[in-house]
């Protein structure tokens, strides 16, 4: 029984191999920037122009940043080795939820290893059965596996699309939900589409509806001083997640925001919070020295935004077929898995480093190569890439 188990996982294997949807990773030799050195790409000792982190501002290996990791790591040691309602609590854990908090304009904020975590410890303690959560359908992948973890009834409306969302609120309100949370991602990964926050903002106060908004890929760069999307739109919604994992420095870390009694509640009930390690102490000191830089940040963000510009326009004229939008998320749309595949393998043959998005990350048939800006990013990386993509294009047959 047990060699039949395996076998069929081989099998599995195999088959998503064959339909182009296997998975493969390339180890890096160097610190994350806007070039980097692969150990598999030997004929470019220079390295490669990356276009596929969430490094929006550049910060993943920025000297202060590092300093202020190494000195955490002198002050308060490698590792907690505990939780934080144990001992695993240092000041500075409760510095930087305080910081975040400010930042975010909440009256308190809690730390987790990760967003995902967040996401997924979030709903459970907050709502019941008698409760109703109404889901974008494009939410990220963290709020899906978060909901079905909570008893709370579950609806979902077609993404955006705002008077389905108005019909999925009414129907709620009919069937005398008692508590009645909208989730939605603040930028949806995949598209770089954002949210229409202000129409779910309206539509939450008119069915008296509370807003969960996941601002992972907005967090540090969209809206004044990089305060996220409702920032960007100048609305208020009640519940933020976010992680330091992208534009605030790149590490490891996740965080819900929000009113003072939802973070009490989380610190008490939140399982992933409850059981799982605290951020390790150097972690905390560097995304405090993060905050710092992204609060002054106005020229990172503006870097970022033109680089986006550049390179969306750039893409266009050579012919791609592109989502719309504003976000430094610019995703080539290429339809099959397999042709995605093989364009990221001659871009990066190219030296330029881009991944293939295909099923089950985004549906059947909308396969793409999703590129990403930085701030790190010189006008001569960006040259380079769109020289990079306009031969690997003609090659694949995508461009004439």
């Amino acid at each position: 029984m047990t060699a039949q188990f395996y076998d069929h996982l081989s099998e599995a294997l195999e088959n998503l191999n064959h339909q182009g949807l296997y998975k493969t990773e390339r180890p890096i030799i160097s610190p994350q920037g806007n070039r980097v050195r692969i150990a598999a790409n030997r004929l470019r000792p220079g390295g490669v122009v990356n276009l596929c982190a969430n490094n929006y501002l550049g910060l993943a290996d920025h000297p202060k940043i590092i300093a202020a990791a190494k000195k955490g790591l002198d002050q308060y040691g490698y590792g907690m080795a505990s939780v934080r309602f144990i001992c695993g609590t240092q000041d500075i854990h409760q510095q930087l939820e305080k910081r975040l908090a400010n930042f975010l304009g909440k009256d308190d904020a809690i730390l987790f290893a990760a967003c995902f975590d967040a996401n997924s410890g979030l709903f459970e303690p907050l709502l019941g059965p008698d409760d109703a959560i109404v889901s974008d359908s494009l939410n990220h992948a963290s709020i899906i596996d978060g909901i079905r973890l909570c008893k709370a009834k579950r609806y979902r409306y077609q993404s955006a699309d705002m008077t389905d969302l108005e019909q999925q609120l009414q129907t709620v309100r009919t069937n005398g939900a008692r508590t009645i949370m909208i989730a939605t991602d603040g930028v949806f990964s995949m598209d770089g589409y954002l949210a229409k926050l202000p129409e779910i903002t309206r539509l939450a106060r008119r069915y008296d509806a509370l807003v969960m908004v996941d601002d992972c890929h907005a967090t540090g760069f969209m809206g004044p001083r990089g305060a996220g999307t409702p920032s960007h739109f100048d609305v208020n919604v009640d519940i933020l997640t976010g992680t330091l994992g992208k534009a605030l420095g790149g590490a490891i870390g996740g965080y819900i925001a929000g009113p003072q009694a939802v973070v009490d509640t989380l610190r008490q009930k939140a399982r992933p919070y409850l059981f799982s390690n605290s951020l390790p102490p150097m972690v905390v000191t560097a995304a405090l020295t993060a905050l710092d830089i992204v609060e002054t940040g106005d020229a990172l963000r503006s870097q970022l935004f033109e680089n986006a510009r550049y390179w969306r326009d750039g893409l266009t004229q050579l012919g791609f077929d592109l989502r719309l939008g504003e976000h430094p998320i610019v995703p080539v749309m290429l339809g099959e898995a397999k042709l995605a595949q093989q364009m990221a393998a001659h871009l990066f043959e190219l030296g330029v480093y881009v991944s293939g998005f295909f099923y089950p990350v985004v549906p059947k048939g909308q396969a793409r190569i999703r590129t990403q800006m930085s701030a790190g990013l010189n006008q001569g990386d960006l040259d380079f890439a769109l020289n990079a993509f306009e031969k690997a294009g003609k090659q694949a047959g995508v461009l004439s």
